[in-house]
C-alpha cells in the first residue's frame, strides 16, 4: 500500500528529484515530502546564497508548508561555493533525517552537487595558493591556453571540460598538480552511498524555453533588480561564485549603466536555455534515473509508484536500484 500523510513510514532511503532548471522540481519535492512524512535537502548550487532568493527561484518560507528545507541560506555572497563543504553537510542532514525516520528528498540541478552527497565520491585536496596562481595564469593566458594545458596533462578530463568553463579547467589543473593524479580519476563513480531512488522531470525543448522565458520575466517583475542592489553592499560583486550566477550579473550591469533592463532579460533567459541543455545532458548520461512527463497531471501519483516499487527492489548491499525494465523512462534526446 502506498504511503500517504497518515502513513509516513518512509518507502525509500534517500529520494532525489533532478532535472533542468524551470521543469518543476521544488514542487514535485514538495509534494513527496508532504505525502511522504519527508524533509527536503537542497542541491542548487545557487540557492545556497542567503539573500539570493528571486533570482534562484528559492520557494518562498511561507510556501513550504511547514516541511522542513536544509542546505538553503547558508553562505554570504561573499563565500565561494565548495562541492566539498556541500557533501559533508548534506550527507549530515541526510543521516539526520534518517535517524529521525523521515524520508530524505534532494532537490536540485546541480549534477555535481547531487553526486557528491548520494555517490561514493572522494573530494579531492585544494590549495588556495595554487588555485589563485592558476586563475591568474587563466586571465593573462586566456582560456583555450589553459584548456590545451590540461588537454596535455590529462586528456580525459579536458575531453570532458568545454574551454570556456574555466573554473572547471582551473580545478583540474589543481588538482592533476597536487596530487599528480588525473582528474578524470578523481570523478565519482554510479554508486550510491545508500539505497536512492532519482526522479528526473522531463519536458520538450519548446515547454522548457517557455517555461524559463516565463520565469525570467515574473524574477525582474517580482524585485531581482532590488534583490540585486541590496546585495551589492554585502560584497555580491566580491563573491567569486554568487557574482556569476544567472540574472544577477545581468542585473548588476543594469544597475552599472552598461546594460538596460530589456537586455539583460533576454540575455539572461538565453543564458538560462543554455544552462538547462547543459544540466539535460548531464542528466541524461545517468542510467539511474527513472525520468517522468513533468506535465502529467498525475505527476505526483506516478512519481509515486516509482518510489514504492523501486524501495521493494533495492539492493541492500551496494545501495543501487535495478535499471528500469526495458529502458522505461529514459529520457529522450531533445537536440
Amino acid at each position: 500500500m502506498r504511503p500517504t500523510s497518515t502513513s509516513p513510514e518512509p518507502p525509500a532511503s534517500v529520494i532525489a528529484v533532478v532535472g533542468a532548471t524551470a521543469s518543476g522540481k521544488s514542487d514535485l519535492g514538495l509534494e513527496l515530502a508532504q505525502r511522504l512524512g519527508g524533509e527536503v535537502v537542497n542541491a542548487d548550487a545557487m540557492q545556497l546564497y542567503r539573500g539570493m532568493d528571486i533570482g534562484t527561484a528559492k520557494l518562498p518560507v511561507g510556501e513550504r508548508h511547514g516541511i522542513p528545507h536544509h542546505e538553503l541560506d547558508v553562505l554570504e555572497v561573499t563565500e565561494e561555493a565548495s562541492v566539498a563543504r556541500y557533501q559533508v553537510a548534506a550527507r549530515a542532514d541526510v543521516a539526520a533525517i534518517r535517524a529521525r525516520g523521515r524520508a530524505p528528498i534532494l532537490v536540485g540541478g546541480s549534477g555535481l552537487y547531487l553526486r557528491a552527497a548520494l555517490d561514493r565520491l572522494d573530494i579531492p585536496p585544494t590549495d588556495p595558493a595554487l588555485r589563485s596562481r592558476l586563475e591568474e595564469e587563466a586571465l593573462e593566458q586566456g582560456a583555450s591556453v589553459m584548456h590545451a594545458r590540461l588537454a596535455r596533462l590529462d586528456p580525459a578530463a579536458a575531453a570532458g571540460i568545454l574551454p570556456a568553463n574555466v573554473r572547471r579547467v582551473v580545478r583540474a589543473l589543481e588538482v592533476v598538480t597536487l596530487t599528480g593524479r588525473p582528474f578524470s580519476a578523481t570523478m565519482p563513480t554510479r554508486r550510491f552511498l545508500c539505497p536512492t531512488t532519482m526522479l528526473g522531470l522531463r519536458v520538450s525543448r519548446e515547454v522548457l524555453d517557455e517555461r524559463i522565458d516565463r520565469r525570467v520575466e515574473r524574477m525582474w517583475r517580482d524585485g531581482l533588480l532590488e534583490e540585486v542592489r541590496g546585495l551589492l553592499p554585502l560584497g555580491l560583486r566580491e563573491g567569486f561564485t554568487a557574482s556569476r550566477a544567472i540574472g544577477y550579473r545581468q542585473a548588476v550591469e543594469v544597475l552599472d549603466g552598461v546594460s538596460t533592463a530589456e537586455a539583460a532579460i533576454a540575455e539572461t533567459a538565453r543564458a538560462t536555455r543554455r544552462y538547462a541543455r547543459r544540466q539535460e545532458s548531464w542528466f541524461r548520461a545517468d542510467p539511474r534515473i527513472v525520468w517522468l512527463d513533468a506535465q502529467a497531471p498525475d505527476l505526483v501519483e506516478r512519481a509515486l509508484d516509482v518510489v514504492c516499487a523501486r524501495a521493494l527492489r533495492h539492493d541492500p548491499s551496494t545501495g543501487d536500484p535495478p535499471p528500469p525494465p526495458g529502458g522505461a523512462g529514459a529520457m529522450p534526446d531533445n537536440g
